[in-house]
Formats: C-alpha cells, sequence, structure tokens
C-alpha cells in the first residue's frame, strides 16, 4: 500500500566528452567497452523503476485532488499538504486502526452508524490497489474521520433547525484544524477527547449499555395494571408494581404481594428521581412515570447525550445552571452543586416558552423597575389601557413620564400605541426585589416574584418566558459572597433603600439554561422529566429519522 514519492539518485543526464576522450576510447580494449555498455544498462535499469513511481504518485495525487474538491474543507486540508495521502501509507497504520475502532464503537455514543460503516471503510483500503483507488480511500477515511469527530463532539444534529426555542450556537470544530490535530497527534488518545469529558456523558454512557442490557433481559416486565396504589393495597397490580421496581433497581427481589413499608420507600425514591412528589403513594403521575418501557428510557438517554454534545463547552468552574424541564437552578462550583433554589419557568404557550441558551452574567439590580415588554404589553395591558380601564404601569414616551388623563386613547390601537410602560419598585412589582442580569436579545432573565405560591406545585410553567426564584436574596447572597465581606448586609441595605440599583459582578459567570429531560447522578440514578414544552419529541424523531438504532446490545 505504501507508494511514496521516488528517490532519484543525482544522475547526470549528458556527458561533455572531448573528442580526445572519445578517441581514446574507440581505440580502447574490447573489455572496456564491454564494461561502459555494462554501466549504462545499469543507469537505465536504476531510472526506470524511479520514473514509474513518480507517474504513480502524481497520478495518486491527482485521485486525492478530484475525490477532495467536492468538499472545500478537505480540499483546503490536502491543498495545504500538496495532495499527499494521510491514511494509505504504511506509517498511518495507527491512525488508521484508531479511526476503525473508534467507527465500530459509535453506536455507545447513541450515533447513527450508518454515517460511518467501519466495514465500508475497510473494503476500501482492501481496493486500494492503484493510484486512483488510494486516492479515493484516503479521502473516504478523511470524510469519514470529520463525519463521526463533528457529530461525537458537537452533536449529530443542529439544534437550531430542530425546533423553535433551542437558540444557542453549538461550537462546531473547525474542520481544517481538526484534521491537522489529528495528523500531528497520538491518534488514538486524539480520538478519546473528542466525545464530551464531563462526567455526566460518562453517565449516561454507562446508564445507555445497562438499558440495552435490560431489554435484551425482556424490559421491565408486565405493565402495573391499575390507575393507582397506596400503602396496605395488596394483589397482582402490587406484584406487577414490586417486579417493575425490582428491574429497574429500586428494590431487592421479594415474594410479598402488599404494599409495605419497603414498597413504600422505593416508590418514594421512584418519585424523587422522576420529579414527584415523593410521598410513596403511587398516584396516577407516579403509575404513567412507572409503566414507561425501557426502550423509552433508553432514547430518553440517547436524546440527553445528543444534548450534551451540544453543551460540550467549558462551562465555567463556576456557573448557574438552569434546568427548565426540572424546576430547578443551581449554582455549580468544580461540579459541585453549591446551591439550589426552586424555579418558574415559561408558560407552555408557544410565544411564552424559556428559550435554551447561554451567556454570561454580569449584574443584578436591586429594587428594579419592570419595563413591560412590547410582546407582554400588546397581549395583557395595552388593550385594557385603550378600553379606558385604570393602571399601575406610568407611560412614558422618550423618557419622559405621560398621563395617561392627558391621552385621547381612541385615535391609538394595540399595534400602535406609541407608549412604553413601566413598573416602578415596590412590593407588587412583577420582577420582586432582584433581578439577576446577562443581557441577551431574548430579554431572558432570572428574578425575584411576588407570586411565591407557585413555588408550591409540582409543574410550574407560569412565567411569560424568564426564570422566577423562590429563593432570590439566598441567590444573591451566594453571588456576592464572591465579593463582599458581608453580602447579606451589603444587599439589604441597598434593599431597604428602596432605589433602584445595579450592582456589577466583578467576575461575571456563565449562565447555561438547559432542557434537559433525563441525565444521571453520581450514583448511578437516572433521573426523568416530563418533555414539557414537546421539544424532545421533535429532538427524538430527528435522531431516529438520522438511523440511530433503539434496541438491545444483540438487537
Amino acid at each position: 500500500m505504501d507508494i511514496g514519492p521516488p528517490r532519484l539518485a543525482s544522475w547526470p543526464v549528458c556527458f561533455d566528452l572531448k573528442k580526445a576522450f572519445i578517441d581514446m576510447l574507440l581505440a580502447a580494449r574490447p573489455s572496456i567497452l564491454s564494461m561502459i555498455a555494462a554501466l549504462a544498462l545499469a543507469v537505465a535499469t536504476l531510472i526506470a523503476p524511479a520514473s514509474a513511481t513518480a507517474q504513480a504518485f502524481s497520478a495518486l495525487r491527482q485521485a486525492i485532488a478530484e475525490a477532495s474538491a467536492i468538499d472545500e474543507d478537505l480540499a483546503q486540508f490536502y491543498r495545504e499538504r500538496d495532495f499527499e495521502p494521510v491514511w494509505t501509507v504504511s506509517a498511518a497504520a495507527e491512525r488508521r486502526n484508531a479511526l476503525l475502532e473508534a467507527l465500530e464503537e459509535a453506536g455507545n455514543h447513541g450515533l447513527p452508524t450508518s454515517r460511518y460503516d467501519p466495514e465500508i471503510l475497510r473494503q476500501a483500503f482492501r481496493d486500494a490497489t492503484n493510484p486512483y483507488m488510494r486516492g479515493q480511500a484516503d479521502v473516504l477515511a478523511s470524510r469519514m474521520f470529520l463525519q463521526y469527530a463533528h457529530d461525537v463532539n458537537s452533536g449529530m444534529l443542529d439544534p437550531e433547525n430542530i425546533t423553535p426555542g433551542i437558540v444557542h450556537t453549538v461550537q462546531r470544530l473547525e474542520s481544517v484544524a481538526l484534521m491537522n490535530d489529528f495528523v500531528d497527534s497520538m491518534p488514538h488518545v486524539f480520538i478519546a477527547g473528542l466525545p464530551p469529558q464531563h462526567p455526566e456523558y460518562n453517565r449516561l454512557m454507562r446508564t445507555k449499555l445497562h438499558l440495552e442490557r435490560v431489554i435484551d433481559a425482556g424490559g421491565y416486565g408486565p405493565t402495573v395494571q391499575s390507575g393507582a396504589l397506596a400503602p396496605g393495597d395488596a394483589g397482582n397490580a402490587v406484584v406487577q408494581m414490586r417486579n417493575r421496581l425490582i428491574a429497574m433497581g429500586y428494590l431487592t427481589r421479594s415474594a410479598s404481594a402488599t404494599y409495605d413499608a419497603q414498597l413504600q420507600t422505593a416508590i418514594s425514591e421512584f418519585q424523587a428521581d422522576n420529579g414527584l412528589t415523593a410521598d410513596g403513594v403511587a398516584g396516577s403521575g407516579t403509575m404513567q412515570a412507572l409503566n414507561r418501557s425501557a426502550e423509552d428510557h433508553l432514547t430518553e438517554v440517547i436524546v440527553a447525550m445528543e444534548r450534551q454534545r451540544w453543551l460540550n463547552v467549558e462551562r465555567g468552574a463556576r456557573h448557574i445552571f438552569v434546568n427548565i424541564t426540572d424546576f430547578h437552578v443551581n449554582v455549580i462550583d468544580n461540579e459541585e452543586i453549591t446551591f439550589t433554589t426552586r424555579s418558574v419557568v415559561g408558560a407552555q404557550a408557544a410565544d411564552r416558552r424559556t428559550p435554551e441558551f447561554s451567556d454570561m452574567m454580569d449584574h443584578m439590580v436591586i429594587n428594579p423597575s419592570w419595563y413591560v415588554p412590547r410582546s407582554i404589553a400588546m397581549r395583557s395591558y395595552i388593550p385594557n389601557i385603550l378600553a379606558g380601564g385604570s393602571t399601575y404601569l406610568e407611560l412614558s414616551q422618550g423618557g419622559q413620564a405621560i398621563s395617561p388623563a392627558s391621552v385621547d386613547m381612541s385615535q391609538y390601537s394595540v399595534s400602535n400605541f406609541p407608549f412604553d410602560l413601566r413598573q416602578p419598585p415596590g412590593p407588587r412589582n412583577a420582577l420582586g426585589f432582584v433581578k439577576f442580569m446577562f443581557p441577551n436579545q431574548w430579554n431572558i432573565y432570572l428574578h425575584d416574584t411576588p407570586e411565591d405560591h407557585l413555588f408550591s406545585r409540582e409543574v410550574r410553567t407560569y412565567s411569560s418566558g424568564c426564570v422566577r426564584l423562590a429563593d432570590p436574596f439566598d441567590f444573591a447572597y451566594t453571588l456576592l459572597a464572591a465579593q463582599e465581606d458581608d453580602p447579606q448586609g451589603f444587599f439589604n441595605r441597598i434593599l431597604d433603600s428602596g432605589q433602584e440599583t445595579r450592582v456589577d459582578l466583578e467576575t461575571p459567570l456563565p449562565v447555561h439554561i438547559t432542557y434537559w429531560t433525563a441525565w444521571v447522578t453520581p450514583d448511578g440514578r437516572l433521573n426523568l422529566r416530563d418533555d414539557i414544552y414537546g421539544r424532545n419529541a421533535v429532538v427524538r424523531a430527528a435522531i431516529l429519522d438520522a438511523g440511530v438504532a433503539v434496541r438491545g446490545v444483540n438487537g
């Protein structure tokens, strides 16, 4: 397979022979003439194979140039290397093996293996018996490497093209740099570093393999044929529930047919892992979650792995993590949750859902005003004002306050209403007493709220898109502790003043607003949440359409 550039000896192409020297040769004995003839034959013998080799190598380069021309990135990569092969030379054996091994394991990452079938590549290498086929095989290997590398590193799908609301931009590796870095690397080490290195991703991979084995063993068994069960109940439905909990790892084997204390504890743990009220009573919501199949759980894990690839970035040693589906906001320090609070997120109506993106929180506002977004004003406030209703909101135009009594509202409609609406600081302010800002085009931020009663609900989808916090003051103290000796005293002095005050964070913090319906805790427990906006149903369909297999290990 190894056809390198010819190494030609430095042979003279002509001899400047003086006439005297020629005459001497003509007069020489026949033995000398025979020696010269033999030398000429040797020169011809050496030059001929070198010429053939040069022609073959030129043909190989031409084949690579033609095969890579349809992909500008690959064309640039090979052009910068003068179209030399990188896979079909003997020195690239480790490189080939590393790629083929990675493609063999692509299914473990929940990827569509048909995109990069290792058998197709092996056959291409076997068929590379002439310059044209070598060039084709070399470019095919590069193309498969790039496809796999991008898919496993930052996702097989482009989330912005999947469904509205996923608005963060995935950070893709640049293809030419990726190829160059790989060629200059230790191949196995480089490929092993392509998937997300976050522990959460590795836990999902292990859970994926476990679920595939569960599917091979028959899944979780028969579903529970009951709408609800409570402690003290007995019978076949209780046995079915016990058996499913055993298959899911919440119970050890038992022959009891009674909803006893052990079963109640297992149900409480299951409820906590599924975002349900952990009361140990198997109501309709618990029963619905309990009857989900192993295949359904496996699909959730595969979707979660794809979503983690979309966020395969440096999240920040300290960062704020918002999981929309979990209704919680966490402060993460060196991969440890150091603060958590319940949250309310955007309502399920299409125009009120909280978007997914990452940004940098750089300040908070204590005693904030609420400048009503135009979309909310048009939907909820302007119609009432135009109808002559009273309002607690202030009107302004060009920064100047306007008295509603001085305006003839009959000349305006909802669409041409020219005034801005503002709610001044105070206990009734829609933002409460503090908001946490990471300026973005969607006007999404974290804030306090006067509607504390909403935090007691299991499903908390009530805002117009922003994220409301159950413990905003404690959240503020946590952030200010990095720059204030007395963060609580500092915050409360400003709060008590009643004045709207901006407080900059000396070290801005990354904020990641995500939509994860599945994750695995460090102790190996699969957590699942409802697809409240229906986004993952679309992602799931796209993943299956791409050719991802949801089946057992031996399926």
